[in-house]
């Protein structure tokens, strides 16, 4: 076991959706614009920093919120999210002015951000823990999200948790490979890709294979060890005939899927300074912004847990 302080991977945008829906919209700044968003943000990173006490933290962002690459191979995907101009997501109307303030917010406060162009942050979160475990650093990653895709980071071994939001700030799930099995019935974290592509997730786009729910996909896994396994299963013959009409309906799906289920290792994101600050870089454009949007309260309790 380590003592190190680990290094904490945000899911940003499900945070501040997470802190929009959590925290009231009546919550403004001098001119109505509300900063429900802004503040519920800032007080996630205070109760996690106090909590966690990492030594390193980078807020991991979607610079493409539905990537080309996997749309032409699943065209479905995220499709139900997006705006009328068929481009850009639907967001709440509330939420679209407050992401450049969080943005304003954590350069203030010398929290990297980053983002690779192309990608989610999902991709640039799996980018960023495959350098982490390639380099053989003994520092345990913690991943916080409320996206269970990025369950197939879980690694024991390699010492990566994820930190599911599911039940709040105050009460996160520990995801290990132990609550994998326990769980969805999966040992690895890989094994859960390998389920979520079987599964489906509709608020993805992602059909799954119709008949194999979540317990028929843990079972074929547990028999016949991976997703190529259970393709060669169904080839031989080692799967019952309804089995065998399944996959064969879902054999072009089954084909791209793979691709656009699993988080990308290798995204182009850039070397940052990701070692966490004990006082803002910028203490006037801090507080500037904390005056600008009503932010005293949770600029402070950053502050407070930075200095921690």
């Amino acid at each position: 076991m380590t003592s190190a302080r680990p290094l904490l991977l945000l899911d940003s945008a499900s945070l501040y959706f997470r802190a929009f829906y959590g925290v009231p919209e009546t919550i403004t700044a001098d001119d109505g614009t509300p900063v429900n968003a802004i503040r519920g943000f800032l007080d996630m990173i205070a109760q996690l920093v106090t909590d966690r006490r990492p030594g390193r933290l980078v807020a991991c962002w979607d610079e493409a919120w539905r990537p080309a690459f996997r749309v032409e191979k699943i065209s479905t995907y995220k499709s139900h999210r997006l705006a009328d101009d068929g481009v850009s997501e639907m967001v709440p109307d509330g939420l679209v002015p407050q992401v450049p303030v969080i943005v304003e917010a954590l350069a203030a406060l010398g929290i990297a951000r980053v983002g690779a162009a192309g990608y989610e942050a999902d991709d640039v979160i799996g980018t960023l823990v495959a350098r982490e475990v390639g380099s053989g650093s003994a520092t345990p990653v913690e991943v916080v999200t409320g996206d269970r895709d990025l369950f197939q980071l879980v690694d024991d071994e390699a010492g990566v948790t994820v930190l599911y939001t599911i039940r709040g700030l105050k009460n996160l799930q520990t995801v290990d490979q132990r609550l994998l099995q326990e769980k969805y019935g999966v040992r690895t974290g890989q094994a859960y890709a390998d389920l979520a592509t079987l599964r489906g997730d509709p608020s993805d786009g992602l059909p799954g294979v119709a008949g194999v729910g979540e317990k028929t996909a843990a079972s074929l896994l547990a028999k016949f060890g991976d997703l190529p396994g259970i393709l060669a299963a169904v080839e031989a013959g080692q799967v019952s005939a309804a089995h065998q009409a399944r996959f064969a309906t879902a054999k072009d799906y089954l084909q791209q899927a793979p691709a656009v289920v699993r988080v990308a290792r290798d995204a182009p994101v850039a070397e940052v300074d990701d070692a966490l600050p004990a006082a803002p870089a910028d203490p006037q454009a801090a507080h500037e912004l904390a005056e600008r949007w009503n932010l005293g309260g949770s600029m402070n309790r950053v502050l407070a847990a930075l200095a921690g």
